[in-house]
């Protein structure tokens, strides 16, 4: 690593302000991106601002709506029998991150914040319409992801909770690469009474996308048999040495045949 200072501030306003003040630094929430990262020295902030003291923790479940502070960790999102009842899909998602240690050490608004093309919660965000609340604003999924690993957040603000509107049925599958546990096509389905909304981790160059034919299809008739005759297309998606572009672009009609059956279910 690089050397640089290092804070931990006890007040949102006091890491707002440190992170404004050197534009070159950057906030730590869980770590499970950011460490490795320094290891590598692949960055070399001035600054590391800690965001652990900041009381952003917490899950508050309504009929309609589930908000979830920005550094609730995936295994608290995932042993939430709050979640688990309103909107299990998203409980389930969490549990599929990492392993153990990973689970107990990320969370959901460092995740969403990073956005990794294979993470999986931005397919759970963009599907369900949900919003982020920063320091200073609210943010729509489809206006928060801007491609691979760019947002539309601004130097220094900060995520500070998610909400994510109830669904009449809903489920996550994910094909993982057997080593990383990332998603190599993970799809998110959200059936609401204004229709179906599909989105896909993982397989695309440029992160999370809806796949607007499978939820047209789906709105008319919520079955898997419904997309059954929808070829997605490999341009665009990703191919290395654990797929090619068109093994991923068949592996999202598999995938989400797979999560509408499980939303029946």
């Amino acid at each position: 690593m690089y050397d640089f200072a290092y804070e931990k501030p006890s007040s949102l306003a006091d890491a707002v302000a440190s992170l404004k003040a050197n534009l070159d630094s950057k906030a730590l929430a869980g770590g499970q991106t950011f460490i490795p990262v320094l290891k590598q020295r692949l960055n070399k902030p001035s600054v590391v601002v800690d965001l652990a003291k900041l009381n952003l923790k917490g899950i508050t479940v309504t009929p309609t709506t589930v908000t979830i502070g920005a550094m609730t960790t995936h295994g608290e999102i995932a042993l939430s029998a709050d979640i688990q009842k309103t909107l299990p899909a998203l409980a389930h998602m969490a549990s599929m991150i990492g392993d153990w240690q990973v689970r107990h050490r990320g969370t959901m608004g460092g995740s969403l914040a990073n956005n990794d093309p294979s993470a999986c919660y931005p397919s759970a965000l963009l599907a369900l319409d949900g919003t982020i609340t920063t320091d200073r604003r609210t943010i729509k999924a489809e206006d928060f992801f801007q491609g691979m690993f760019t947002t539309a957040l601004e130097d220094g603000e900060l995520i500070t909770s998610v909400s994510f509107p109830v669904p009449e049925k809903a489920a996550y599958t994910k094909f993982r690469n057997p080593a990383s546990r990332y998603a190599m096509v993970g799809v998110f389905v959200a059936k609401f009474a204004a229709g179906v909304r599909v989105a896909i981790t993982g397989a695309s160059q440029s992160g999370v996308f809806r796949h607007t034919a499978f939820e047209h299809a789906l709105s008319a008739h919520f079955a898997a048999d419904a997309i059954k005759d929808i070829v997605t297309p490999a341009n665009g998606l990703n191919s290395d040495i654990h797929a090619s572009a068109p093994y991923r672009a068949h592996l999202i009609g598999v995938m989400t045949k797979r999560a509408v059956i499980e939303a029946l279910s």
